[in-house]
Order: structure tokens, then sequence, then C-alpha cells
């Protein structure tokens, strides 16, 4: 009897020890998370002071170090992304899409993936300097906005991509038409119809279409396909009908146009001068 007595004792005596030891683990196991947790939001709360005071390079560190040491935490997604930002503010626009290409990568379906696409798709359009030395960098913004536009349709960025391919679109004509002046110049009319061509097919909202069917006019009449050019010029015609080119491609199927045209604009001007001094003497 006295044996079974100490037998229990031991057992309740084991089981009180463990029961303490899980507690004071679990307690522990609280405190760390808290720890942290806490940790992760220092580090995250400093990255926001040094942006705030200017020193973005460090912010930058600071943000990268939360997604280091923390990757499986809340914080490491969002993290990535302000350290993506800090270099943006700074105009380190290499770091910038670094960092965004790995946040998409890491994190493809995260809630912020609309800014990060339109924030790399921006750090390459600032990049753009001049059309004929920075394609590469055309290419990657355009490519960029058209994805934001097709997967965000509904989203601000997608508002201001439109407006950001408008402006590449005149950027990429400006190009061909550039090119292609060069080519009319030296009489190399193949790849002169292929540059305006792509304006005219490519570009068509952009300001440089009325010249570039102007230039189609002149080449196809000058190598004798006339065909060719009244197709073009009635297109110029009919939907540049006032255009200054439109009157210029006119002028080549009639060459007294150019002539005429002259002598109005001249008989015009010399009513306007006649007309204001009427005026100052009645």
């Amino acid at each position: 009897m006295l044996k079974n007595k100490l037998i229990f004792f031991t057992i309740c005596i084991f089981l009180l020890f463990t029961s303490c030891s899980k507690k004071k683990e679990l307690n522990n196991s609280i405190i760390n998370e808290k720890d942290l947790n806490l940790q992760i939001l220092e580090a995250y709360q400093e990255g926001l002071r040094e942006l705030e005071l200017g020193d973005a390079l460090y912010a930058a560190k600071k943000f990268n170090e939360v997604e280091v040491l923390f990757p499986k935490s809340e914080w490491a997604a969002k993290s990535t992304l302000m350290a993506a930002y800090a270099y943006y503010s700074q105009q380190y626009y290499f770091d910038t899409i670094e960092e965004l290409n790995i946040y998409l990568k890491k994190y493809p379906m995260h809630k912020d993936a609309d800014y990060a696409h339109y924030l790399m798709g921006i750090a390459y359009y600032e990049q753009i300097v001049d059309e004929k030395k920075d394609l590469l960098s055309i290419i990657m913004a355009k490519e960029k906005f058209q994805k934001i536009i097709k997967d965000y349709p509904n989203t601000d960025y997608s508002l201001d991509a439109k407006i950001k391919l408008d402006f590449i679109a005149d950027i990429l004509a400006s190009k061909e038409m550039y090119l292609g002046r060069y080519y009319f110049q030296k009489k190399k009319w193949i790849p002169a119809i292929n540059r305006f061509n792509t304006v005219v097919n490519n570009f068509d909202t952009t300001i440089y279409v009325e010249e570039a069917l102007h230039r189609l006019v002149e080449i196809y009449y000058t190598i004798g396909l006339k065909d060719e050019a009244v197709k073009y010029a009635n297109l110029l015609g009919y939907n540049y009908q006032s255009s200054k080119w439109y009157e210029m491609s006119y002028s080549v199927f009639d060459k007294k146009y150019k002539k005429n045209q002259k002598f109005i604009n001249s008989n015009k001007k010399n009513n306007i001068i006649i007309k204001k001094i009427k005026s100052l003497i009645e």
C-alpha cells in the first residue's frame, strides 16, 4: 500500500514539473515572438525615418535588413518595395529595377504588385533622354505600361500608363521619321518607304503621321509609281485636308498650285495690311 502511494506521489510530482516546464516554454515562445515582431517593426520604422531625412541609401539598407532577416514575416514584401522606392527617390534606377524584380519574383500575387509594375515602368521611362540612344529603356517602359493597362485596367496606374504610352509612341515615331528623312535625303527610297510606312501603320495617332504620308507621296511620285502616290495623297486628304502637308502633297501633282498659293497668300497678307491702314485712317 505504501509502495502504491509512493508511486502515485512520484507521478504527481513529475506531472507538476512537466506542466511548469511546458508553461515556461510557451511563455518563452510568446516573448520571443513579441521580440521578433518588435525587431522587425523597429528596423522598418528606422528605414522610414531615414527616408524622410533624405538618406535614401541607408533607408534602403534598413528595409533590406527586414527582408533578409525576416523573410517569412508580413513586412518582408513591403520592405522590399520600400527599398525599391528609396532607390528610385534618388534616381538609382538600376537598383530600383533590381529590387522590383526581386519583389515580383518572390511575391507575384502581393496586393501591391500593380504598384511594383508601375514603378518599374516609371524607372525605365525616366531614363529616356534620346530616342536614338535609349531604345532599351523605351521598349521596357512600353512593355510595363502595356502590362499595367492589360492586367490592372481599373487603376490610376492604368490611366497614367496610357498617357505615358502616347508619349513613347511620339518618341518612337520621331525616331522612325529621323531615319526616314535621312534615307530620303540620300535617295535610298526603299528604306525610306519602310520607315515612313512604320509611322503610318504603327503610330497613326502621333503628330508625325501627316508628314509620313506626304513623304510617301513624294517618294512614289519621284520613282514613277503615281498610283501609289495618289493612294497616299487621297489618304492624307481624307484625314487631314486642312493640313499643310496635304497642300504640299497636292503641289507634287500640280506644280502650278504651289505658285498660285504663294500668290494667294501674298494677296491675303497685303489685304490684311491695307485693312489695318484703313482702320487707322478712318
